[in-house]
């Protein structure tokens, strides 16, 4: 049940990632471009979650998907303080 799960919220976070990347595309507003790079890094983040979980299991990507997920944060972050229209 936990694999369903995981890959649910993969899914869910590339969508949102594509859904924002084309409203970003068609508006130019560049709150939805870091928000779109932000589950861009999500969607990494998840997929790595997947592979540790269920397929890779004499290998540690704990490591990987916290970086992940801080840079996804880290983008999300610059554009909500530095990046103001």
């Amino acid at each position: 049940m936990a694999e369903i799960i995981y890959m649910l919220c993969a899914g869910t976070a590339f969508v949102c990632a594509w859904l924002l990347m084309q409203a970003y595309y068609r508006s130019r507003y560049k709150l939805l471009l870091w928000g779109g790079l932000c589950f861009i890094g999500i969607t990494i983040n998840n997929i790595l979650l997947v592979l540790d979980k269920i397929y890779i299991h004499d290998m540690d990507l704990s490591s990987w998907r916290l970086l992940t997920a801080l840079m996804a944060m880290m983008i999300l972050l610059y554009g909500l303080i530095w990046n103001t229209e």
